[in-house]
């Protein structure tokens, strides 16, 4: 990557420490938050910083401009530009997003690939009234950025299909009904809604936020003679660590424990 691609990328993702909790915003609200290249390689790179800092904990993606992202740049797109990023796939982010739990902030709008990017986070904070879906079978693309992926098994069935085959937009109400929106935020407050529910999440154990999103990604096809082996792979070494004897002891003594991360 040369100086001129990695001002673009830095200037498209935007990312702000809040404490332990890493905001990233896509900057590009003159195209809706589309995704290009500069795109996919800004927030893989925010989602680096995210998983290598130790004093991070937790991380809120959104959008600028007062929505989340239209998907895919199509102008990009038709000119060659890719909107996939190495082994993270679309957006930087789809096919391999952070270890460390990151939290969607919706405002206006996440559709198409947008909504894809949202999946791709472990909760969803939304505005009311924003309206997320995936209509690109209107344009006769194919949602393979996760969404036909992820959504059935978050979603009944015969709902999925109607959102991939109708391309309709449903308000974050919806969504909400269904489990995939987690919270609901009032209009201009879901930044603040998710800064708040990371703030929370960050007050725990920094290897446990990490092996419970893990085995929770994981578990969907571990047969039940595997099962308690594979958790116990994952959890052994935080029930090991020195944060949980911290946990224990803070508990004990009635105060804040102080995490360390190993």
């Amino acid at each position: 990557m040369n100086a001129e691609q990695a001002a673009a990328s830095a200037d498209a993702v935007l990312t702000e420490r809040r404490d332990n909790v890493l905001l990233i915003t896509i900057n590009r609200p003159e195209v809706r938050n589309a995704v290009n290249g500069a795109v996919a390689e800004g927030v893989a790179g925010a989602l680096d910083e995210l998983d290598g800092e130790d004093g991070l904990s937790v991380g809120v993606l959104t959008g600028a401009g007062g929505f989340f992202s239209a998907g895919m740049d199509l102008g990009a797109f038709v000119k060659g530009e890719s909107p996939w990023f190495g082994d993270r796939g679309f957006a930087g982010i789809a096919q391999r997003a952070s270890r460390k739990p990151l939290i969607a902030a919706i405002e206006g709008f996440a559709v198409a690939g947008g909504m894809e990017i949202a999946l791709a986070c472990d909760l969803i904070v939304a505005a009311k009234g924003a309206k997320l879906g995936i209509p690109e079978a209107k344009r006769s693309l194919v949602a393979a950025g996760g969404a036909l992926l992820r959504l059935p098994q978050r979603m009944p069935y015969h709902v999925v299909m109607e959102l991939a085959l109708t391309g309709d937009l449903l308000p974050a109400e919806r969504f909400h009904e269904f489990g995939v929106v987690n919270r609901l935020a009032e209009t201009g407050g879901a930044v603040d809604a998710a800064l708040e529910l990371a703030a929370q999440l960050a007050k725990n154990g920094p290897l446990a936020l990490i092996a419970s999103k893990r085995i929770l990604q994981e578990q969907y096809d571990w047969s039940s003679q595997e099962m308690w082996e594979k958790q116990g792979a994952i959890s052994g070494p935080v029930f090991a660590s020195e944060d949980s004897k911290e946990g224990a002891n803070a508990f004990k003594e009635k105060r804040e424990p102080v995490w360390k991360g190993r």
